[in-house]
């Protein structure tokens, strides 16, 4: 009996200390930083978004110290113009602020930002950290293979260095000077470029993939699913390992969102993880996966949620096979499997191809 209490005294202590541990890791904030030409123009995007607490606009990449937007101004310290970026990682993932900053820019020009031309206004990503670093460049591999930009894509992918905020009369310009603001931003051309680009990108894609892959209500989806793909797909809920649909499911076909079909996963890219759950090294589109922060059970994970169905589908881990190094770890319940023989009629024809 004293052994069993000692026992319980020592697991009450354990799981005391790593919630404090839990409770220290977990940042109030991160950051992100990104260089999209003039920084007034990349501040106002950012600063519209629920979740980032603060956009500040400075200078990094170079090696000078504490420099000046005269001395910026000249091309010849090495720095370009960016935007600090403090977000709740709960709130908007880091997938997401990338998302935003292709659309602030043009990713193919090599020397400049629109009107404003000179290495100070070079476009560039720099990452904190791995995970960041990841992200970066399966965002800009996206974007390339969309054909939405017909020349390369030369935007760098840089490790971050020293980020010094702007002079005071440079933060929240677009607030403070909002005429003078819309007037440059108008006249640099950077609007009328971004419209043109995206508005027709969203018009061939955007209007259609919503419409095939509509979202349903609480009621319907009751109606639609198993208690069980209900519990994991709307409340965050996660299934029995070896004990599910296609953990061990060997078939040619792809795998789709079991409440929109929107297509997420290939049987191409399926191995054996060894944990009980079907597990992937990628999407098969990757403009159908949200990755969010997760903070549940005292650590920071990733979770994995469908696009259109916002559909909880598991969580990705960086101890997956090559080439990707990813473990995206699904639970059944929220899939569809679609042999590769009913692609056609079942409306993913396109898919054909990888079979």
């Amino acid at each position: 009996m004293e052994m069993f209490k000692k026992l319980k005294l020592l697991l009450i202590i354990l799981f005391c200390m790593q919630l404090n541990a839990s409770a220290e890791t977990k940042k109030e904030y991160e950051n992100a930083i990104f260089a999209g030409g003039c920084f007034w123009c990349m501040e106002h995007p950012y600063e519209e978004i629920d979740g980032v607490i603060e956009v500040i606009s400075g200078y990094t990449g170079g090696k000078e110290k504490n420099p000046t937007y005269e001395e910026i101004s000249k091309g010849t310290t090495g720095h370009v113009e960016a935007v600090l970026i403090k977000y709740k990682p709960e709130k908007v993932s880091y997938p997401k602020l990338l998302d935003v900053f292709w659309r602030q820019i043009d990713p193919t020009d090599s020397y400049g930002q629109f009107a404003d031309r000179g290495s100070q206004y070079k476009t560039a990503i720099f990452y904190l950290d791995n995970d960041q670093k990841r992200l970066a460049i399966k965002s800009k591999e996206k974007l390339d293979k969309s054909g939405t930009f017909q020349k390369p894509i030369v935007t760098e992918i840089r490790k971050a260095e020293k980020f010094y905020p702007a002079e005071d009369y440079h933060q929240d310009y677009y607030k403070k000077n909002s005429i003078r603001y819309k007037m440059y931003r108008f006249g640099s051309g950077r609007d009328r470029f971004l419209e043109s680009v995206w508005a027709k990108k969203e018009k061939e894609m955007g209007k259609d993939s919503k419409k095939r892959y509509k979202k349903m209500s609480k009621d319907e989806l009751k109606k639609k699913l198993t208690p069980l793909q209900y519990h994991v797909t709307l409340e965050n809920g996660t299934e029995r390992p070896f004990k599910n649909e296609y953990w061990n499911n060997k078939k040619k076909g792809i795998y789709v969102d079991i409440i929109s079909g929107e297509p997420l996963f290939s049987s191409t890219d399926k191995f054996d993880s060894k944990s009980g759950w079907p597990s992937f090294t990628r999407s098969i589109d990757p403009g159908n996966i949200i990755e969010k922060s997760d903070w549940s059970f005292f650590m920071k994970r990733t979770e994995v949620r469908s696009k259109h169905a916002d559909s909880h589908l598991g969580h990705l881990f960086d101890d997956g096979p090559p080439p990707t190094g990813s473990r995206y770890c699904i639970n059944s319940a929220a899939l569809r499997f679609i042999p590769k023989e009913d692609l056609g009629k079942e409306g993913y024809k396109e898919y054909e191809k990888l079979f």
